[in-house]
């Protein structure tokens, strides 16, 4: 029999779940998917079902290793999308309630009450107090489901225990839950007092390669072949674009999109970036800089159910120009770089002439003003970026690269590796199985299709002014509503 060679990385995001399987050389042999549905049952309230996420990780894992020997599986990784939060009965595994998503925004009132300690929670977990972090959600899923016998996780330790039992979780991940340490890399006392989370209920925080348990019941995989890596799904992508070397910023664009790049915690100063454990090899924490954008693809996919199409159609017909429209989508507030959860979502710049072209095309430029914002912030830490590293579905769209470039006056290089952090999953953890060396890794082949700025900068300068014009007016919307009072 062939030994095991091949690596199965099983990246489970907010709209579904992929499984990849890689070979020897880094190429993805075969791949699958299953939809994960999406709830709003309120206005803010964003959930999802924790037992539907795992059948769709067992449905994708089936569908892709169909037809294929299972035994030639040397390990498994997985990515995962990271804030979401889940309570599960200890006893039984099941969920008690829903899973709060990233994006769910019902604690907003419990984040306003706690803005005295908002430098406090910054400094020590390197996150600005916002609903988008665990932290809150924690206290809510424990005060309405119940505190008594029960674990508390981010959506890779829900899956790792479905997988093998154990209660642990990625510091990646970890680190983004808002209770974290950022620099111990240790669950904070005073940040688990301040949220009312029991250190009881939360698992145990362990490098992205592990210990982790073996697989169990995930069919035709064999139980017991070892989950050698973890990661978070964006820091999966940097790993991807091998982010370890110096200098390398990427944008993962997707519902939302979160730009990152590795950096010294000594440089960063609390502000428009988070800062985040990007991952644990073994070696200690490599730290990054992080600025998380809320709505980037979802502002297409709202748009595009606003008019009737679809997300690919609307940025289809958009304009060449705007003609002066802005879309701010501040659907919950906005994050980076300005983490303003009062801002509120608005189009301006509209006139009799204003056509369904035009605002579509603001749709895209406001995904492109967004990422800039921050790439700019992470310039101000790191020293001058010249290529921004581009991954995730809407990067498909040509027009919207072109105009990343042109907005930045900076190269995007966007990779032609749809999967890409499934791939940095599956990376990690070949490594860790001797499947690769660092060398192999370093060797890798990564396609990339280059955009270079073509705008005149005088231009790219007034269209930036003009966004940060819009932006002020999305952000004064509250303070005016009332001083009016």
């Amino acid at each position: 029999m062939p030994a095991p060679d091949h690596v199965l990385a099983i990246d489970q995001g907010t709209s579904g779940t992929k499984a990849v399987l890689v070979d020897s050389s880094g190429a993805i042999v075969a791949r699958a998917g299953a939809p994960v549905a999406l709830g709003t049952p309120r206005p803010g309230w964003v959930e999802q079902d924790a037992r539907e996420i795992w059948a769709s990780v067992r449905a994708a894992v089936a569908a892709c290793l169909e037809g294929r020997d299972a035994a030639r599986v040397a390990a498994a990784g997985l990515s995962t999308q990271r804030e979401s939060l889940v309570l599960w009965d200890r006893a039984t595994g099941e969920p008690l309630g829903p899973m709060l998503s990233w994006q769910d925004q019902r604690t907003v009132d419990d984040a306003a009450r706690l803005r005295d300690h908002g430098e406090q929670v910054l400094a020590v977990s390197g996150l600005p107090l916002d609903p988008m972090f665990s932290a809150l959600k924690a206290r809510w899923l424990l005060d309405h489901h119940g505190r008594r016998n029960v674990c508390l996780g981010t959506v890779d330790s829900f899956l790792l225990w479905r997988l093998g039992g154990g209660h642990v979780i990625e510091a990646g991940n970890a680190a983004r839950t808002q209770l974290l340490d950022v620099r111990e890399g240790a669950w904070s006392p005073a940040l688990l007092e301040l949220f009312g989370v029991p250190e009881a209920v939360l698992p145990e925080v362990v490098p992205s390669t592990g210990p982790f348990p073996a697989v169990r019941d995930l069919p035709p995989l064999r139980d017991g072949t070892p989950v050698c890596a973890v990661m978070g799904d964006s820091h999966a992508a940097l790993f991807a674009h091998a982010g370890w070397r110096p200098g390398q910023v990427k944008a993962t664009y997707g519902t939302g999109s979160s730009i990152m790049s590795l950096g010294d915690p000594a440089a960063w100063t609390p502000g428009g970036l988070c800062l985040t454990i990007a991952w644990d090899d073994g070696g200690g924490p490599a730290h990054a800089f992080e600025g998380n954008i809320r709505s980037s693809g979802a502002t297409l996919t709202w748009l595009a159910g606003l008019f009737g199409t679809t997300p690919a159609a609307l940025a289809g017909e958009a304009a060449a120009s705007s003609d002066g429209v802005h879309l701010v989508p501040a659907f919950g507030g906005l994050g980076a770089p300005w983490w303003d959860d009062r801002a509120v979502g608005l189009i301006s710049g509209l006139t009799f002439a204003t056509r369904r072209p035009h605002v579509a095309r603001a749709a895209l430029e406001s995904i492109a003003f967004q990422v800039e914002d921050t790439v700019a912030a992470i310039e101000a830490l790191t020293g001058p970026v010249q290529t921004l590293l581009a991954d995730g579905g809407p990067t498909a769209n040509r027009t919207l690269m072109q105009l990343q470039a042109d907005t930045g006056g900076r190269v995007v290089a966007r990779s032609l590796a749809a999967e890409l952090s499934a791939l940095g999953a599956a990376h990690l953890a070949g490594r860790t199985a001797g499947v690769w060396s660092p060398d192999d890794l370093e060797a890798l082949d990564r396609p990339r299709e280059r955009y270079d700025p073509a705008e005149p900068r005088d231009s790219r300068h007034a269209r930036v002014a003009a966004w940060h014009a819009a932006l002020a007016r999305a952000r004064l919307q509250e303070e005016t509503a009332h001083a009016a009072l």
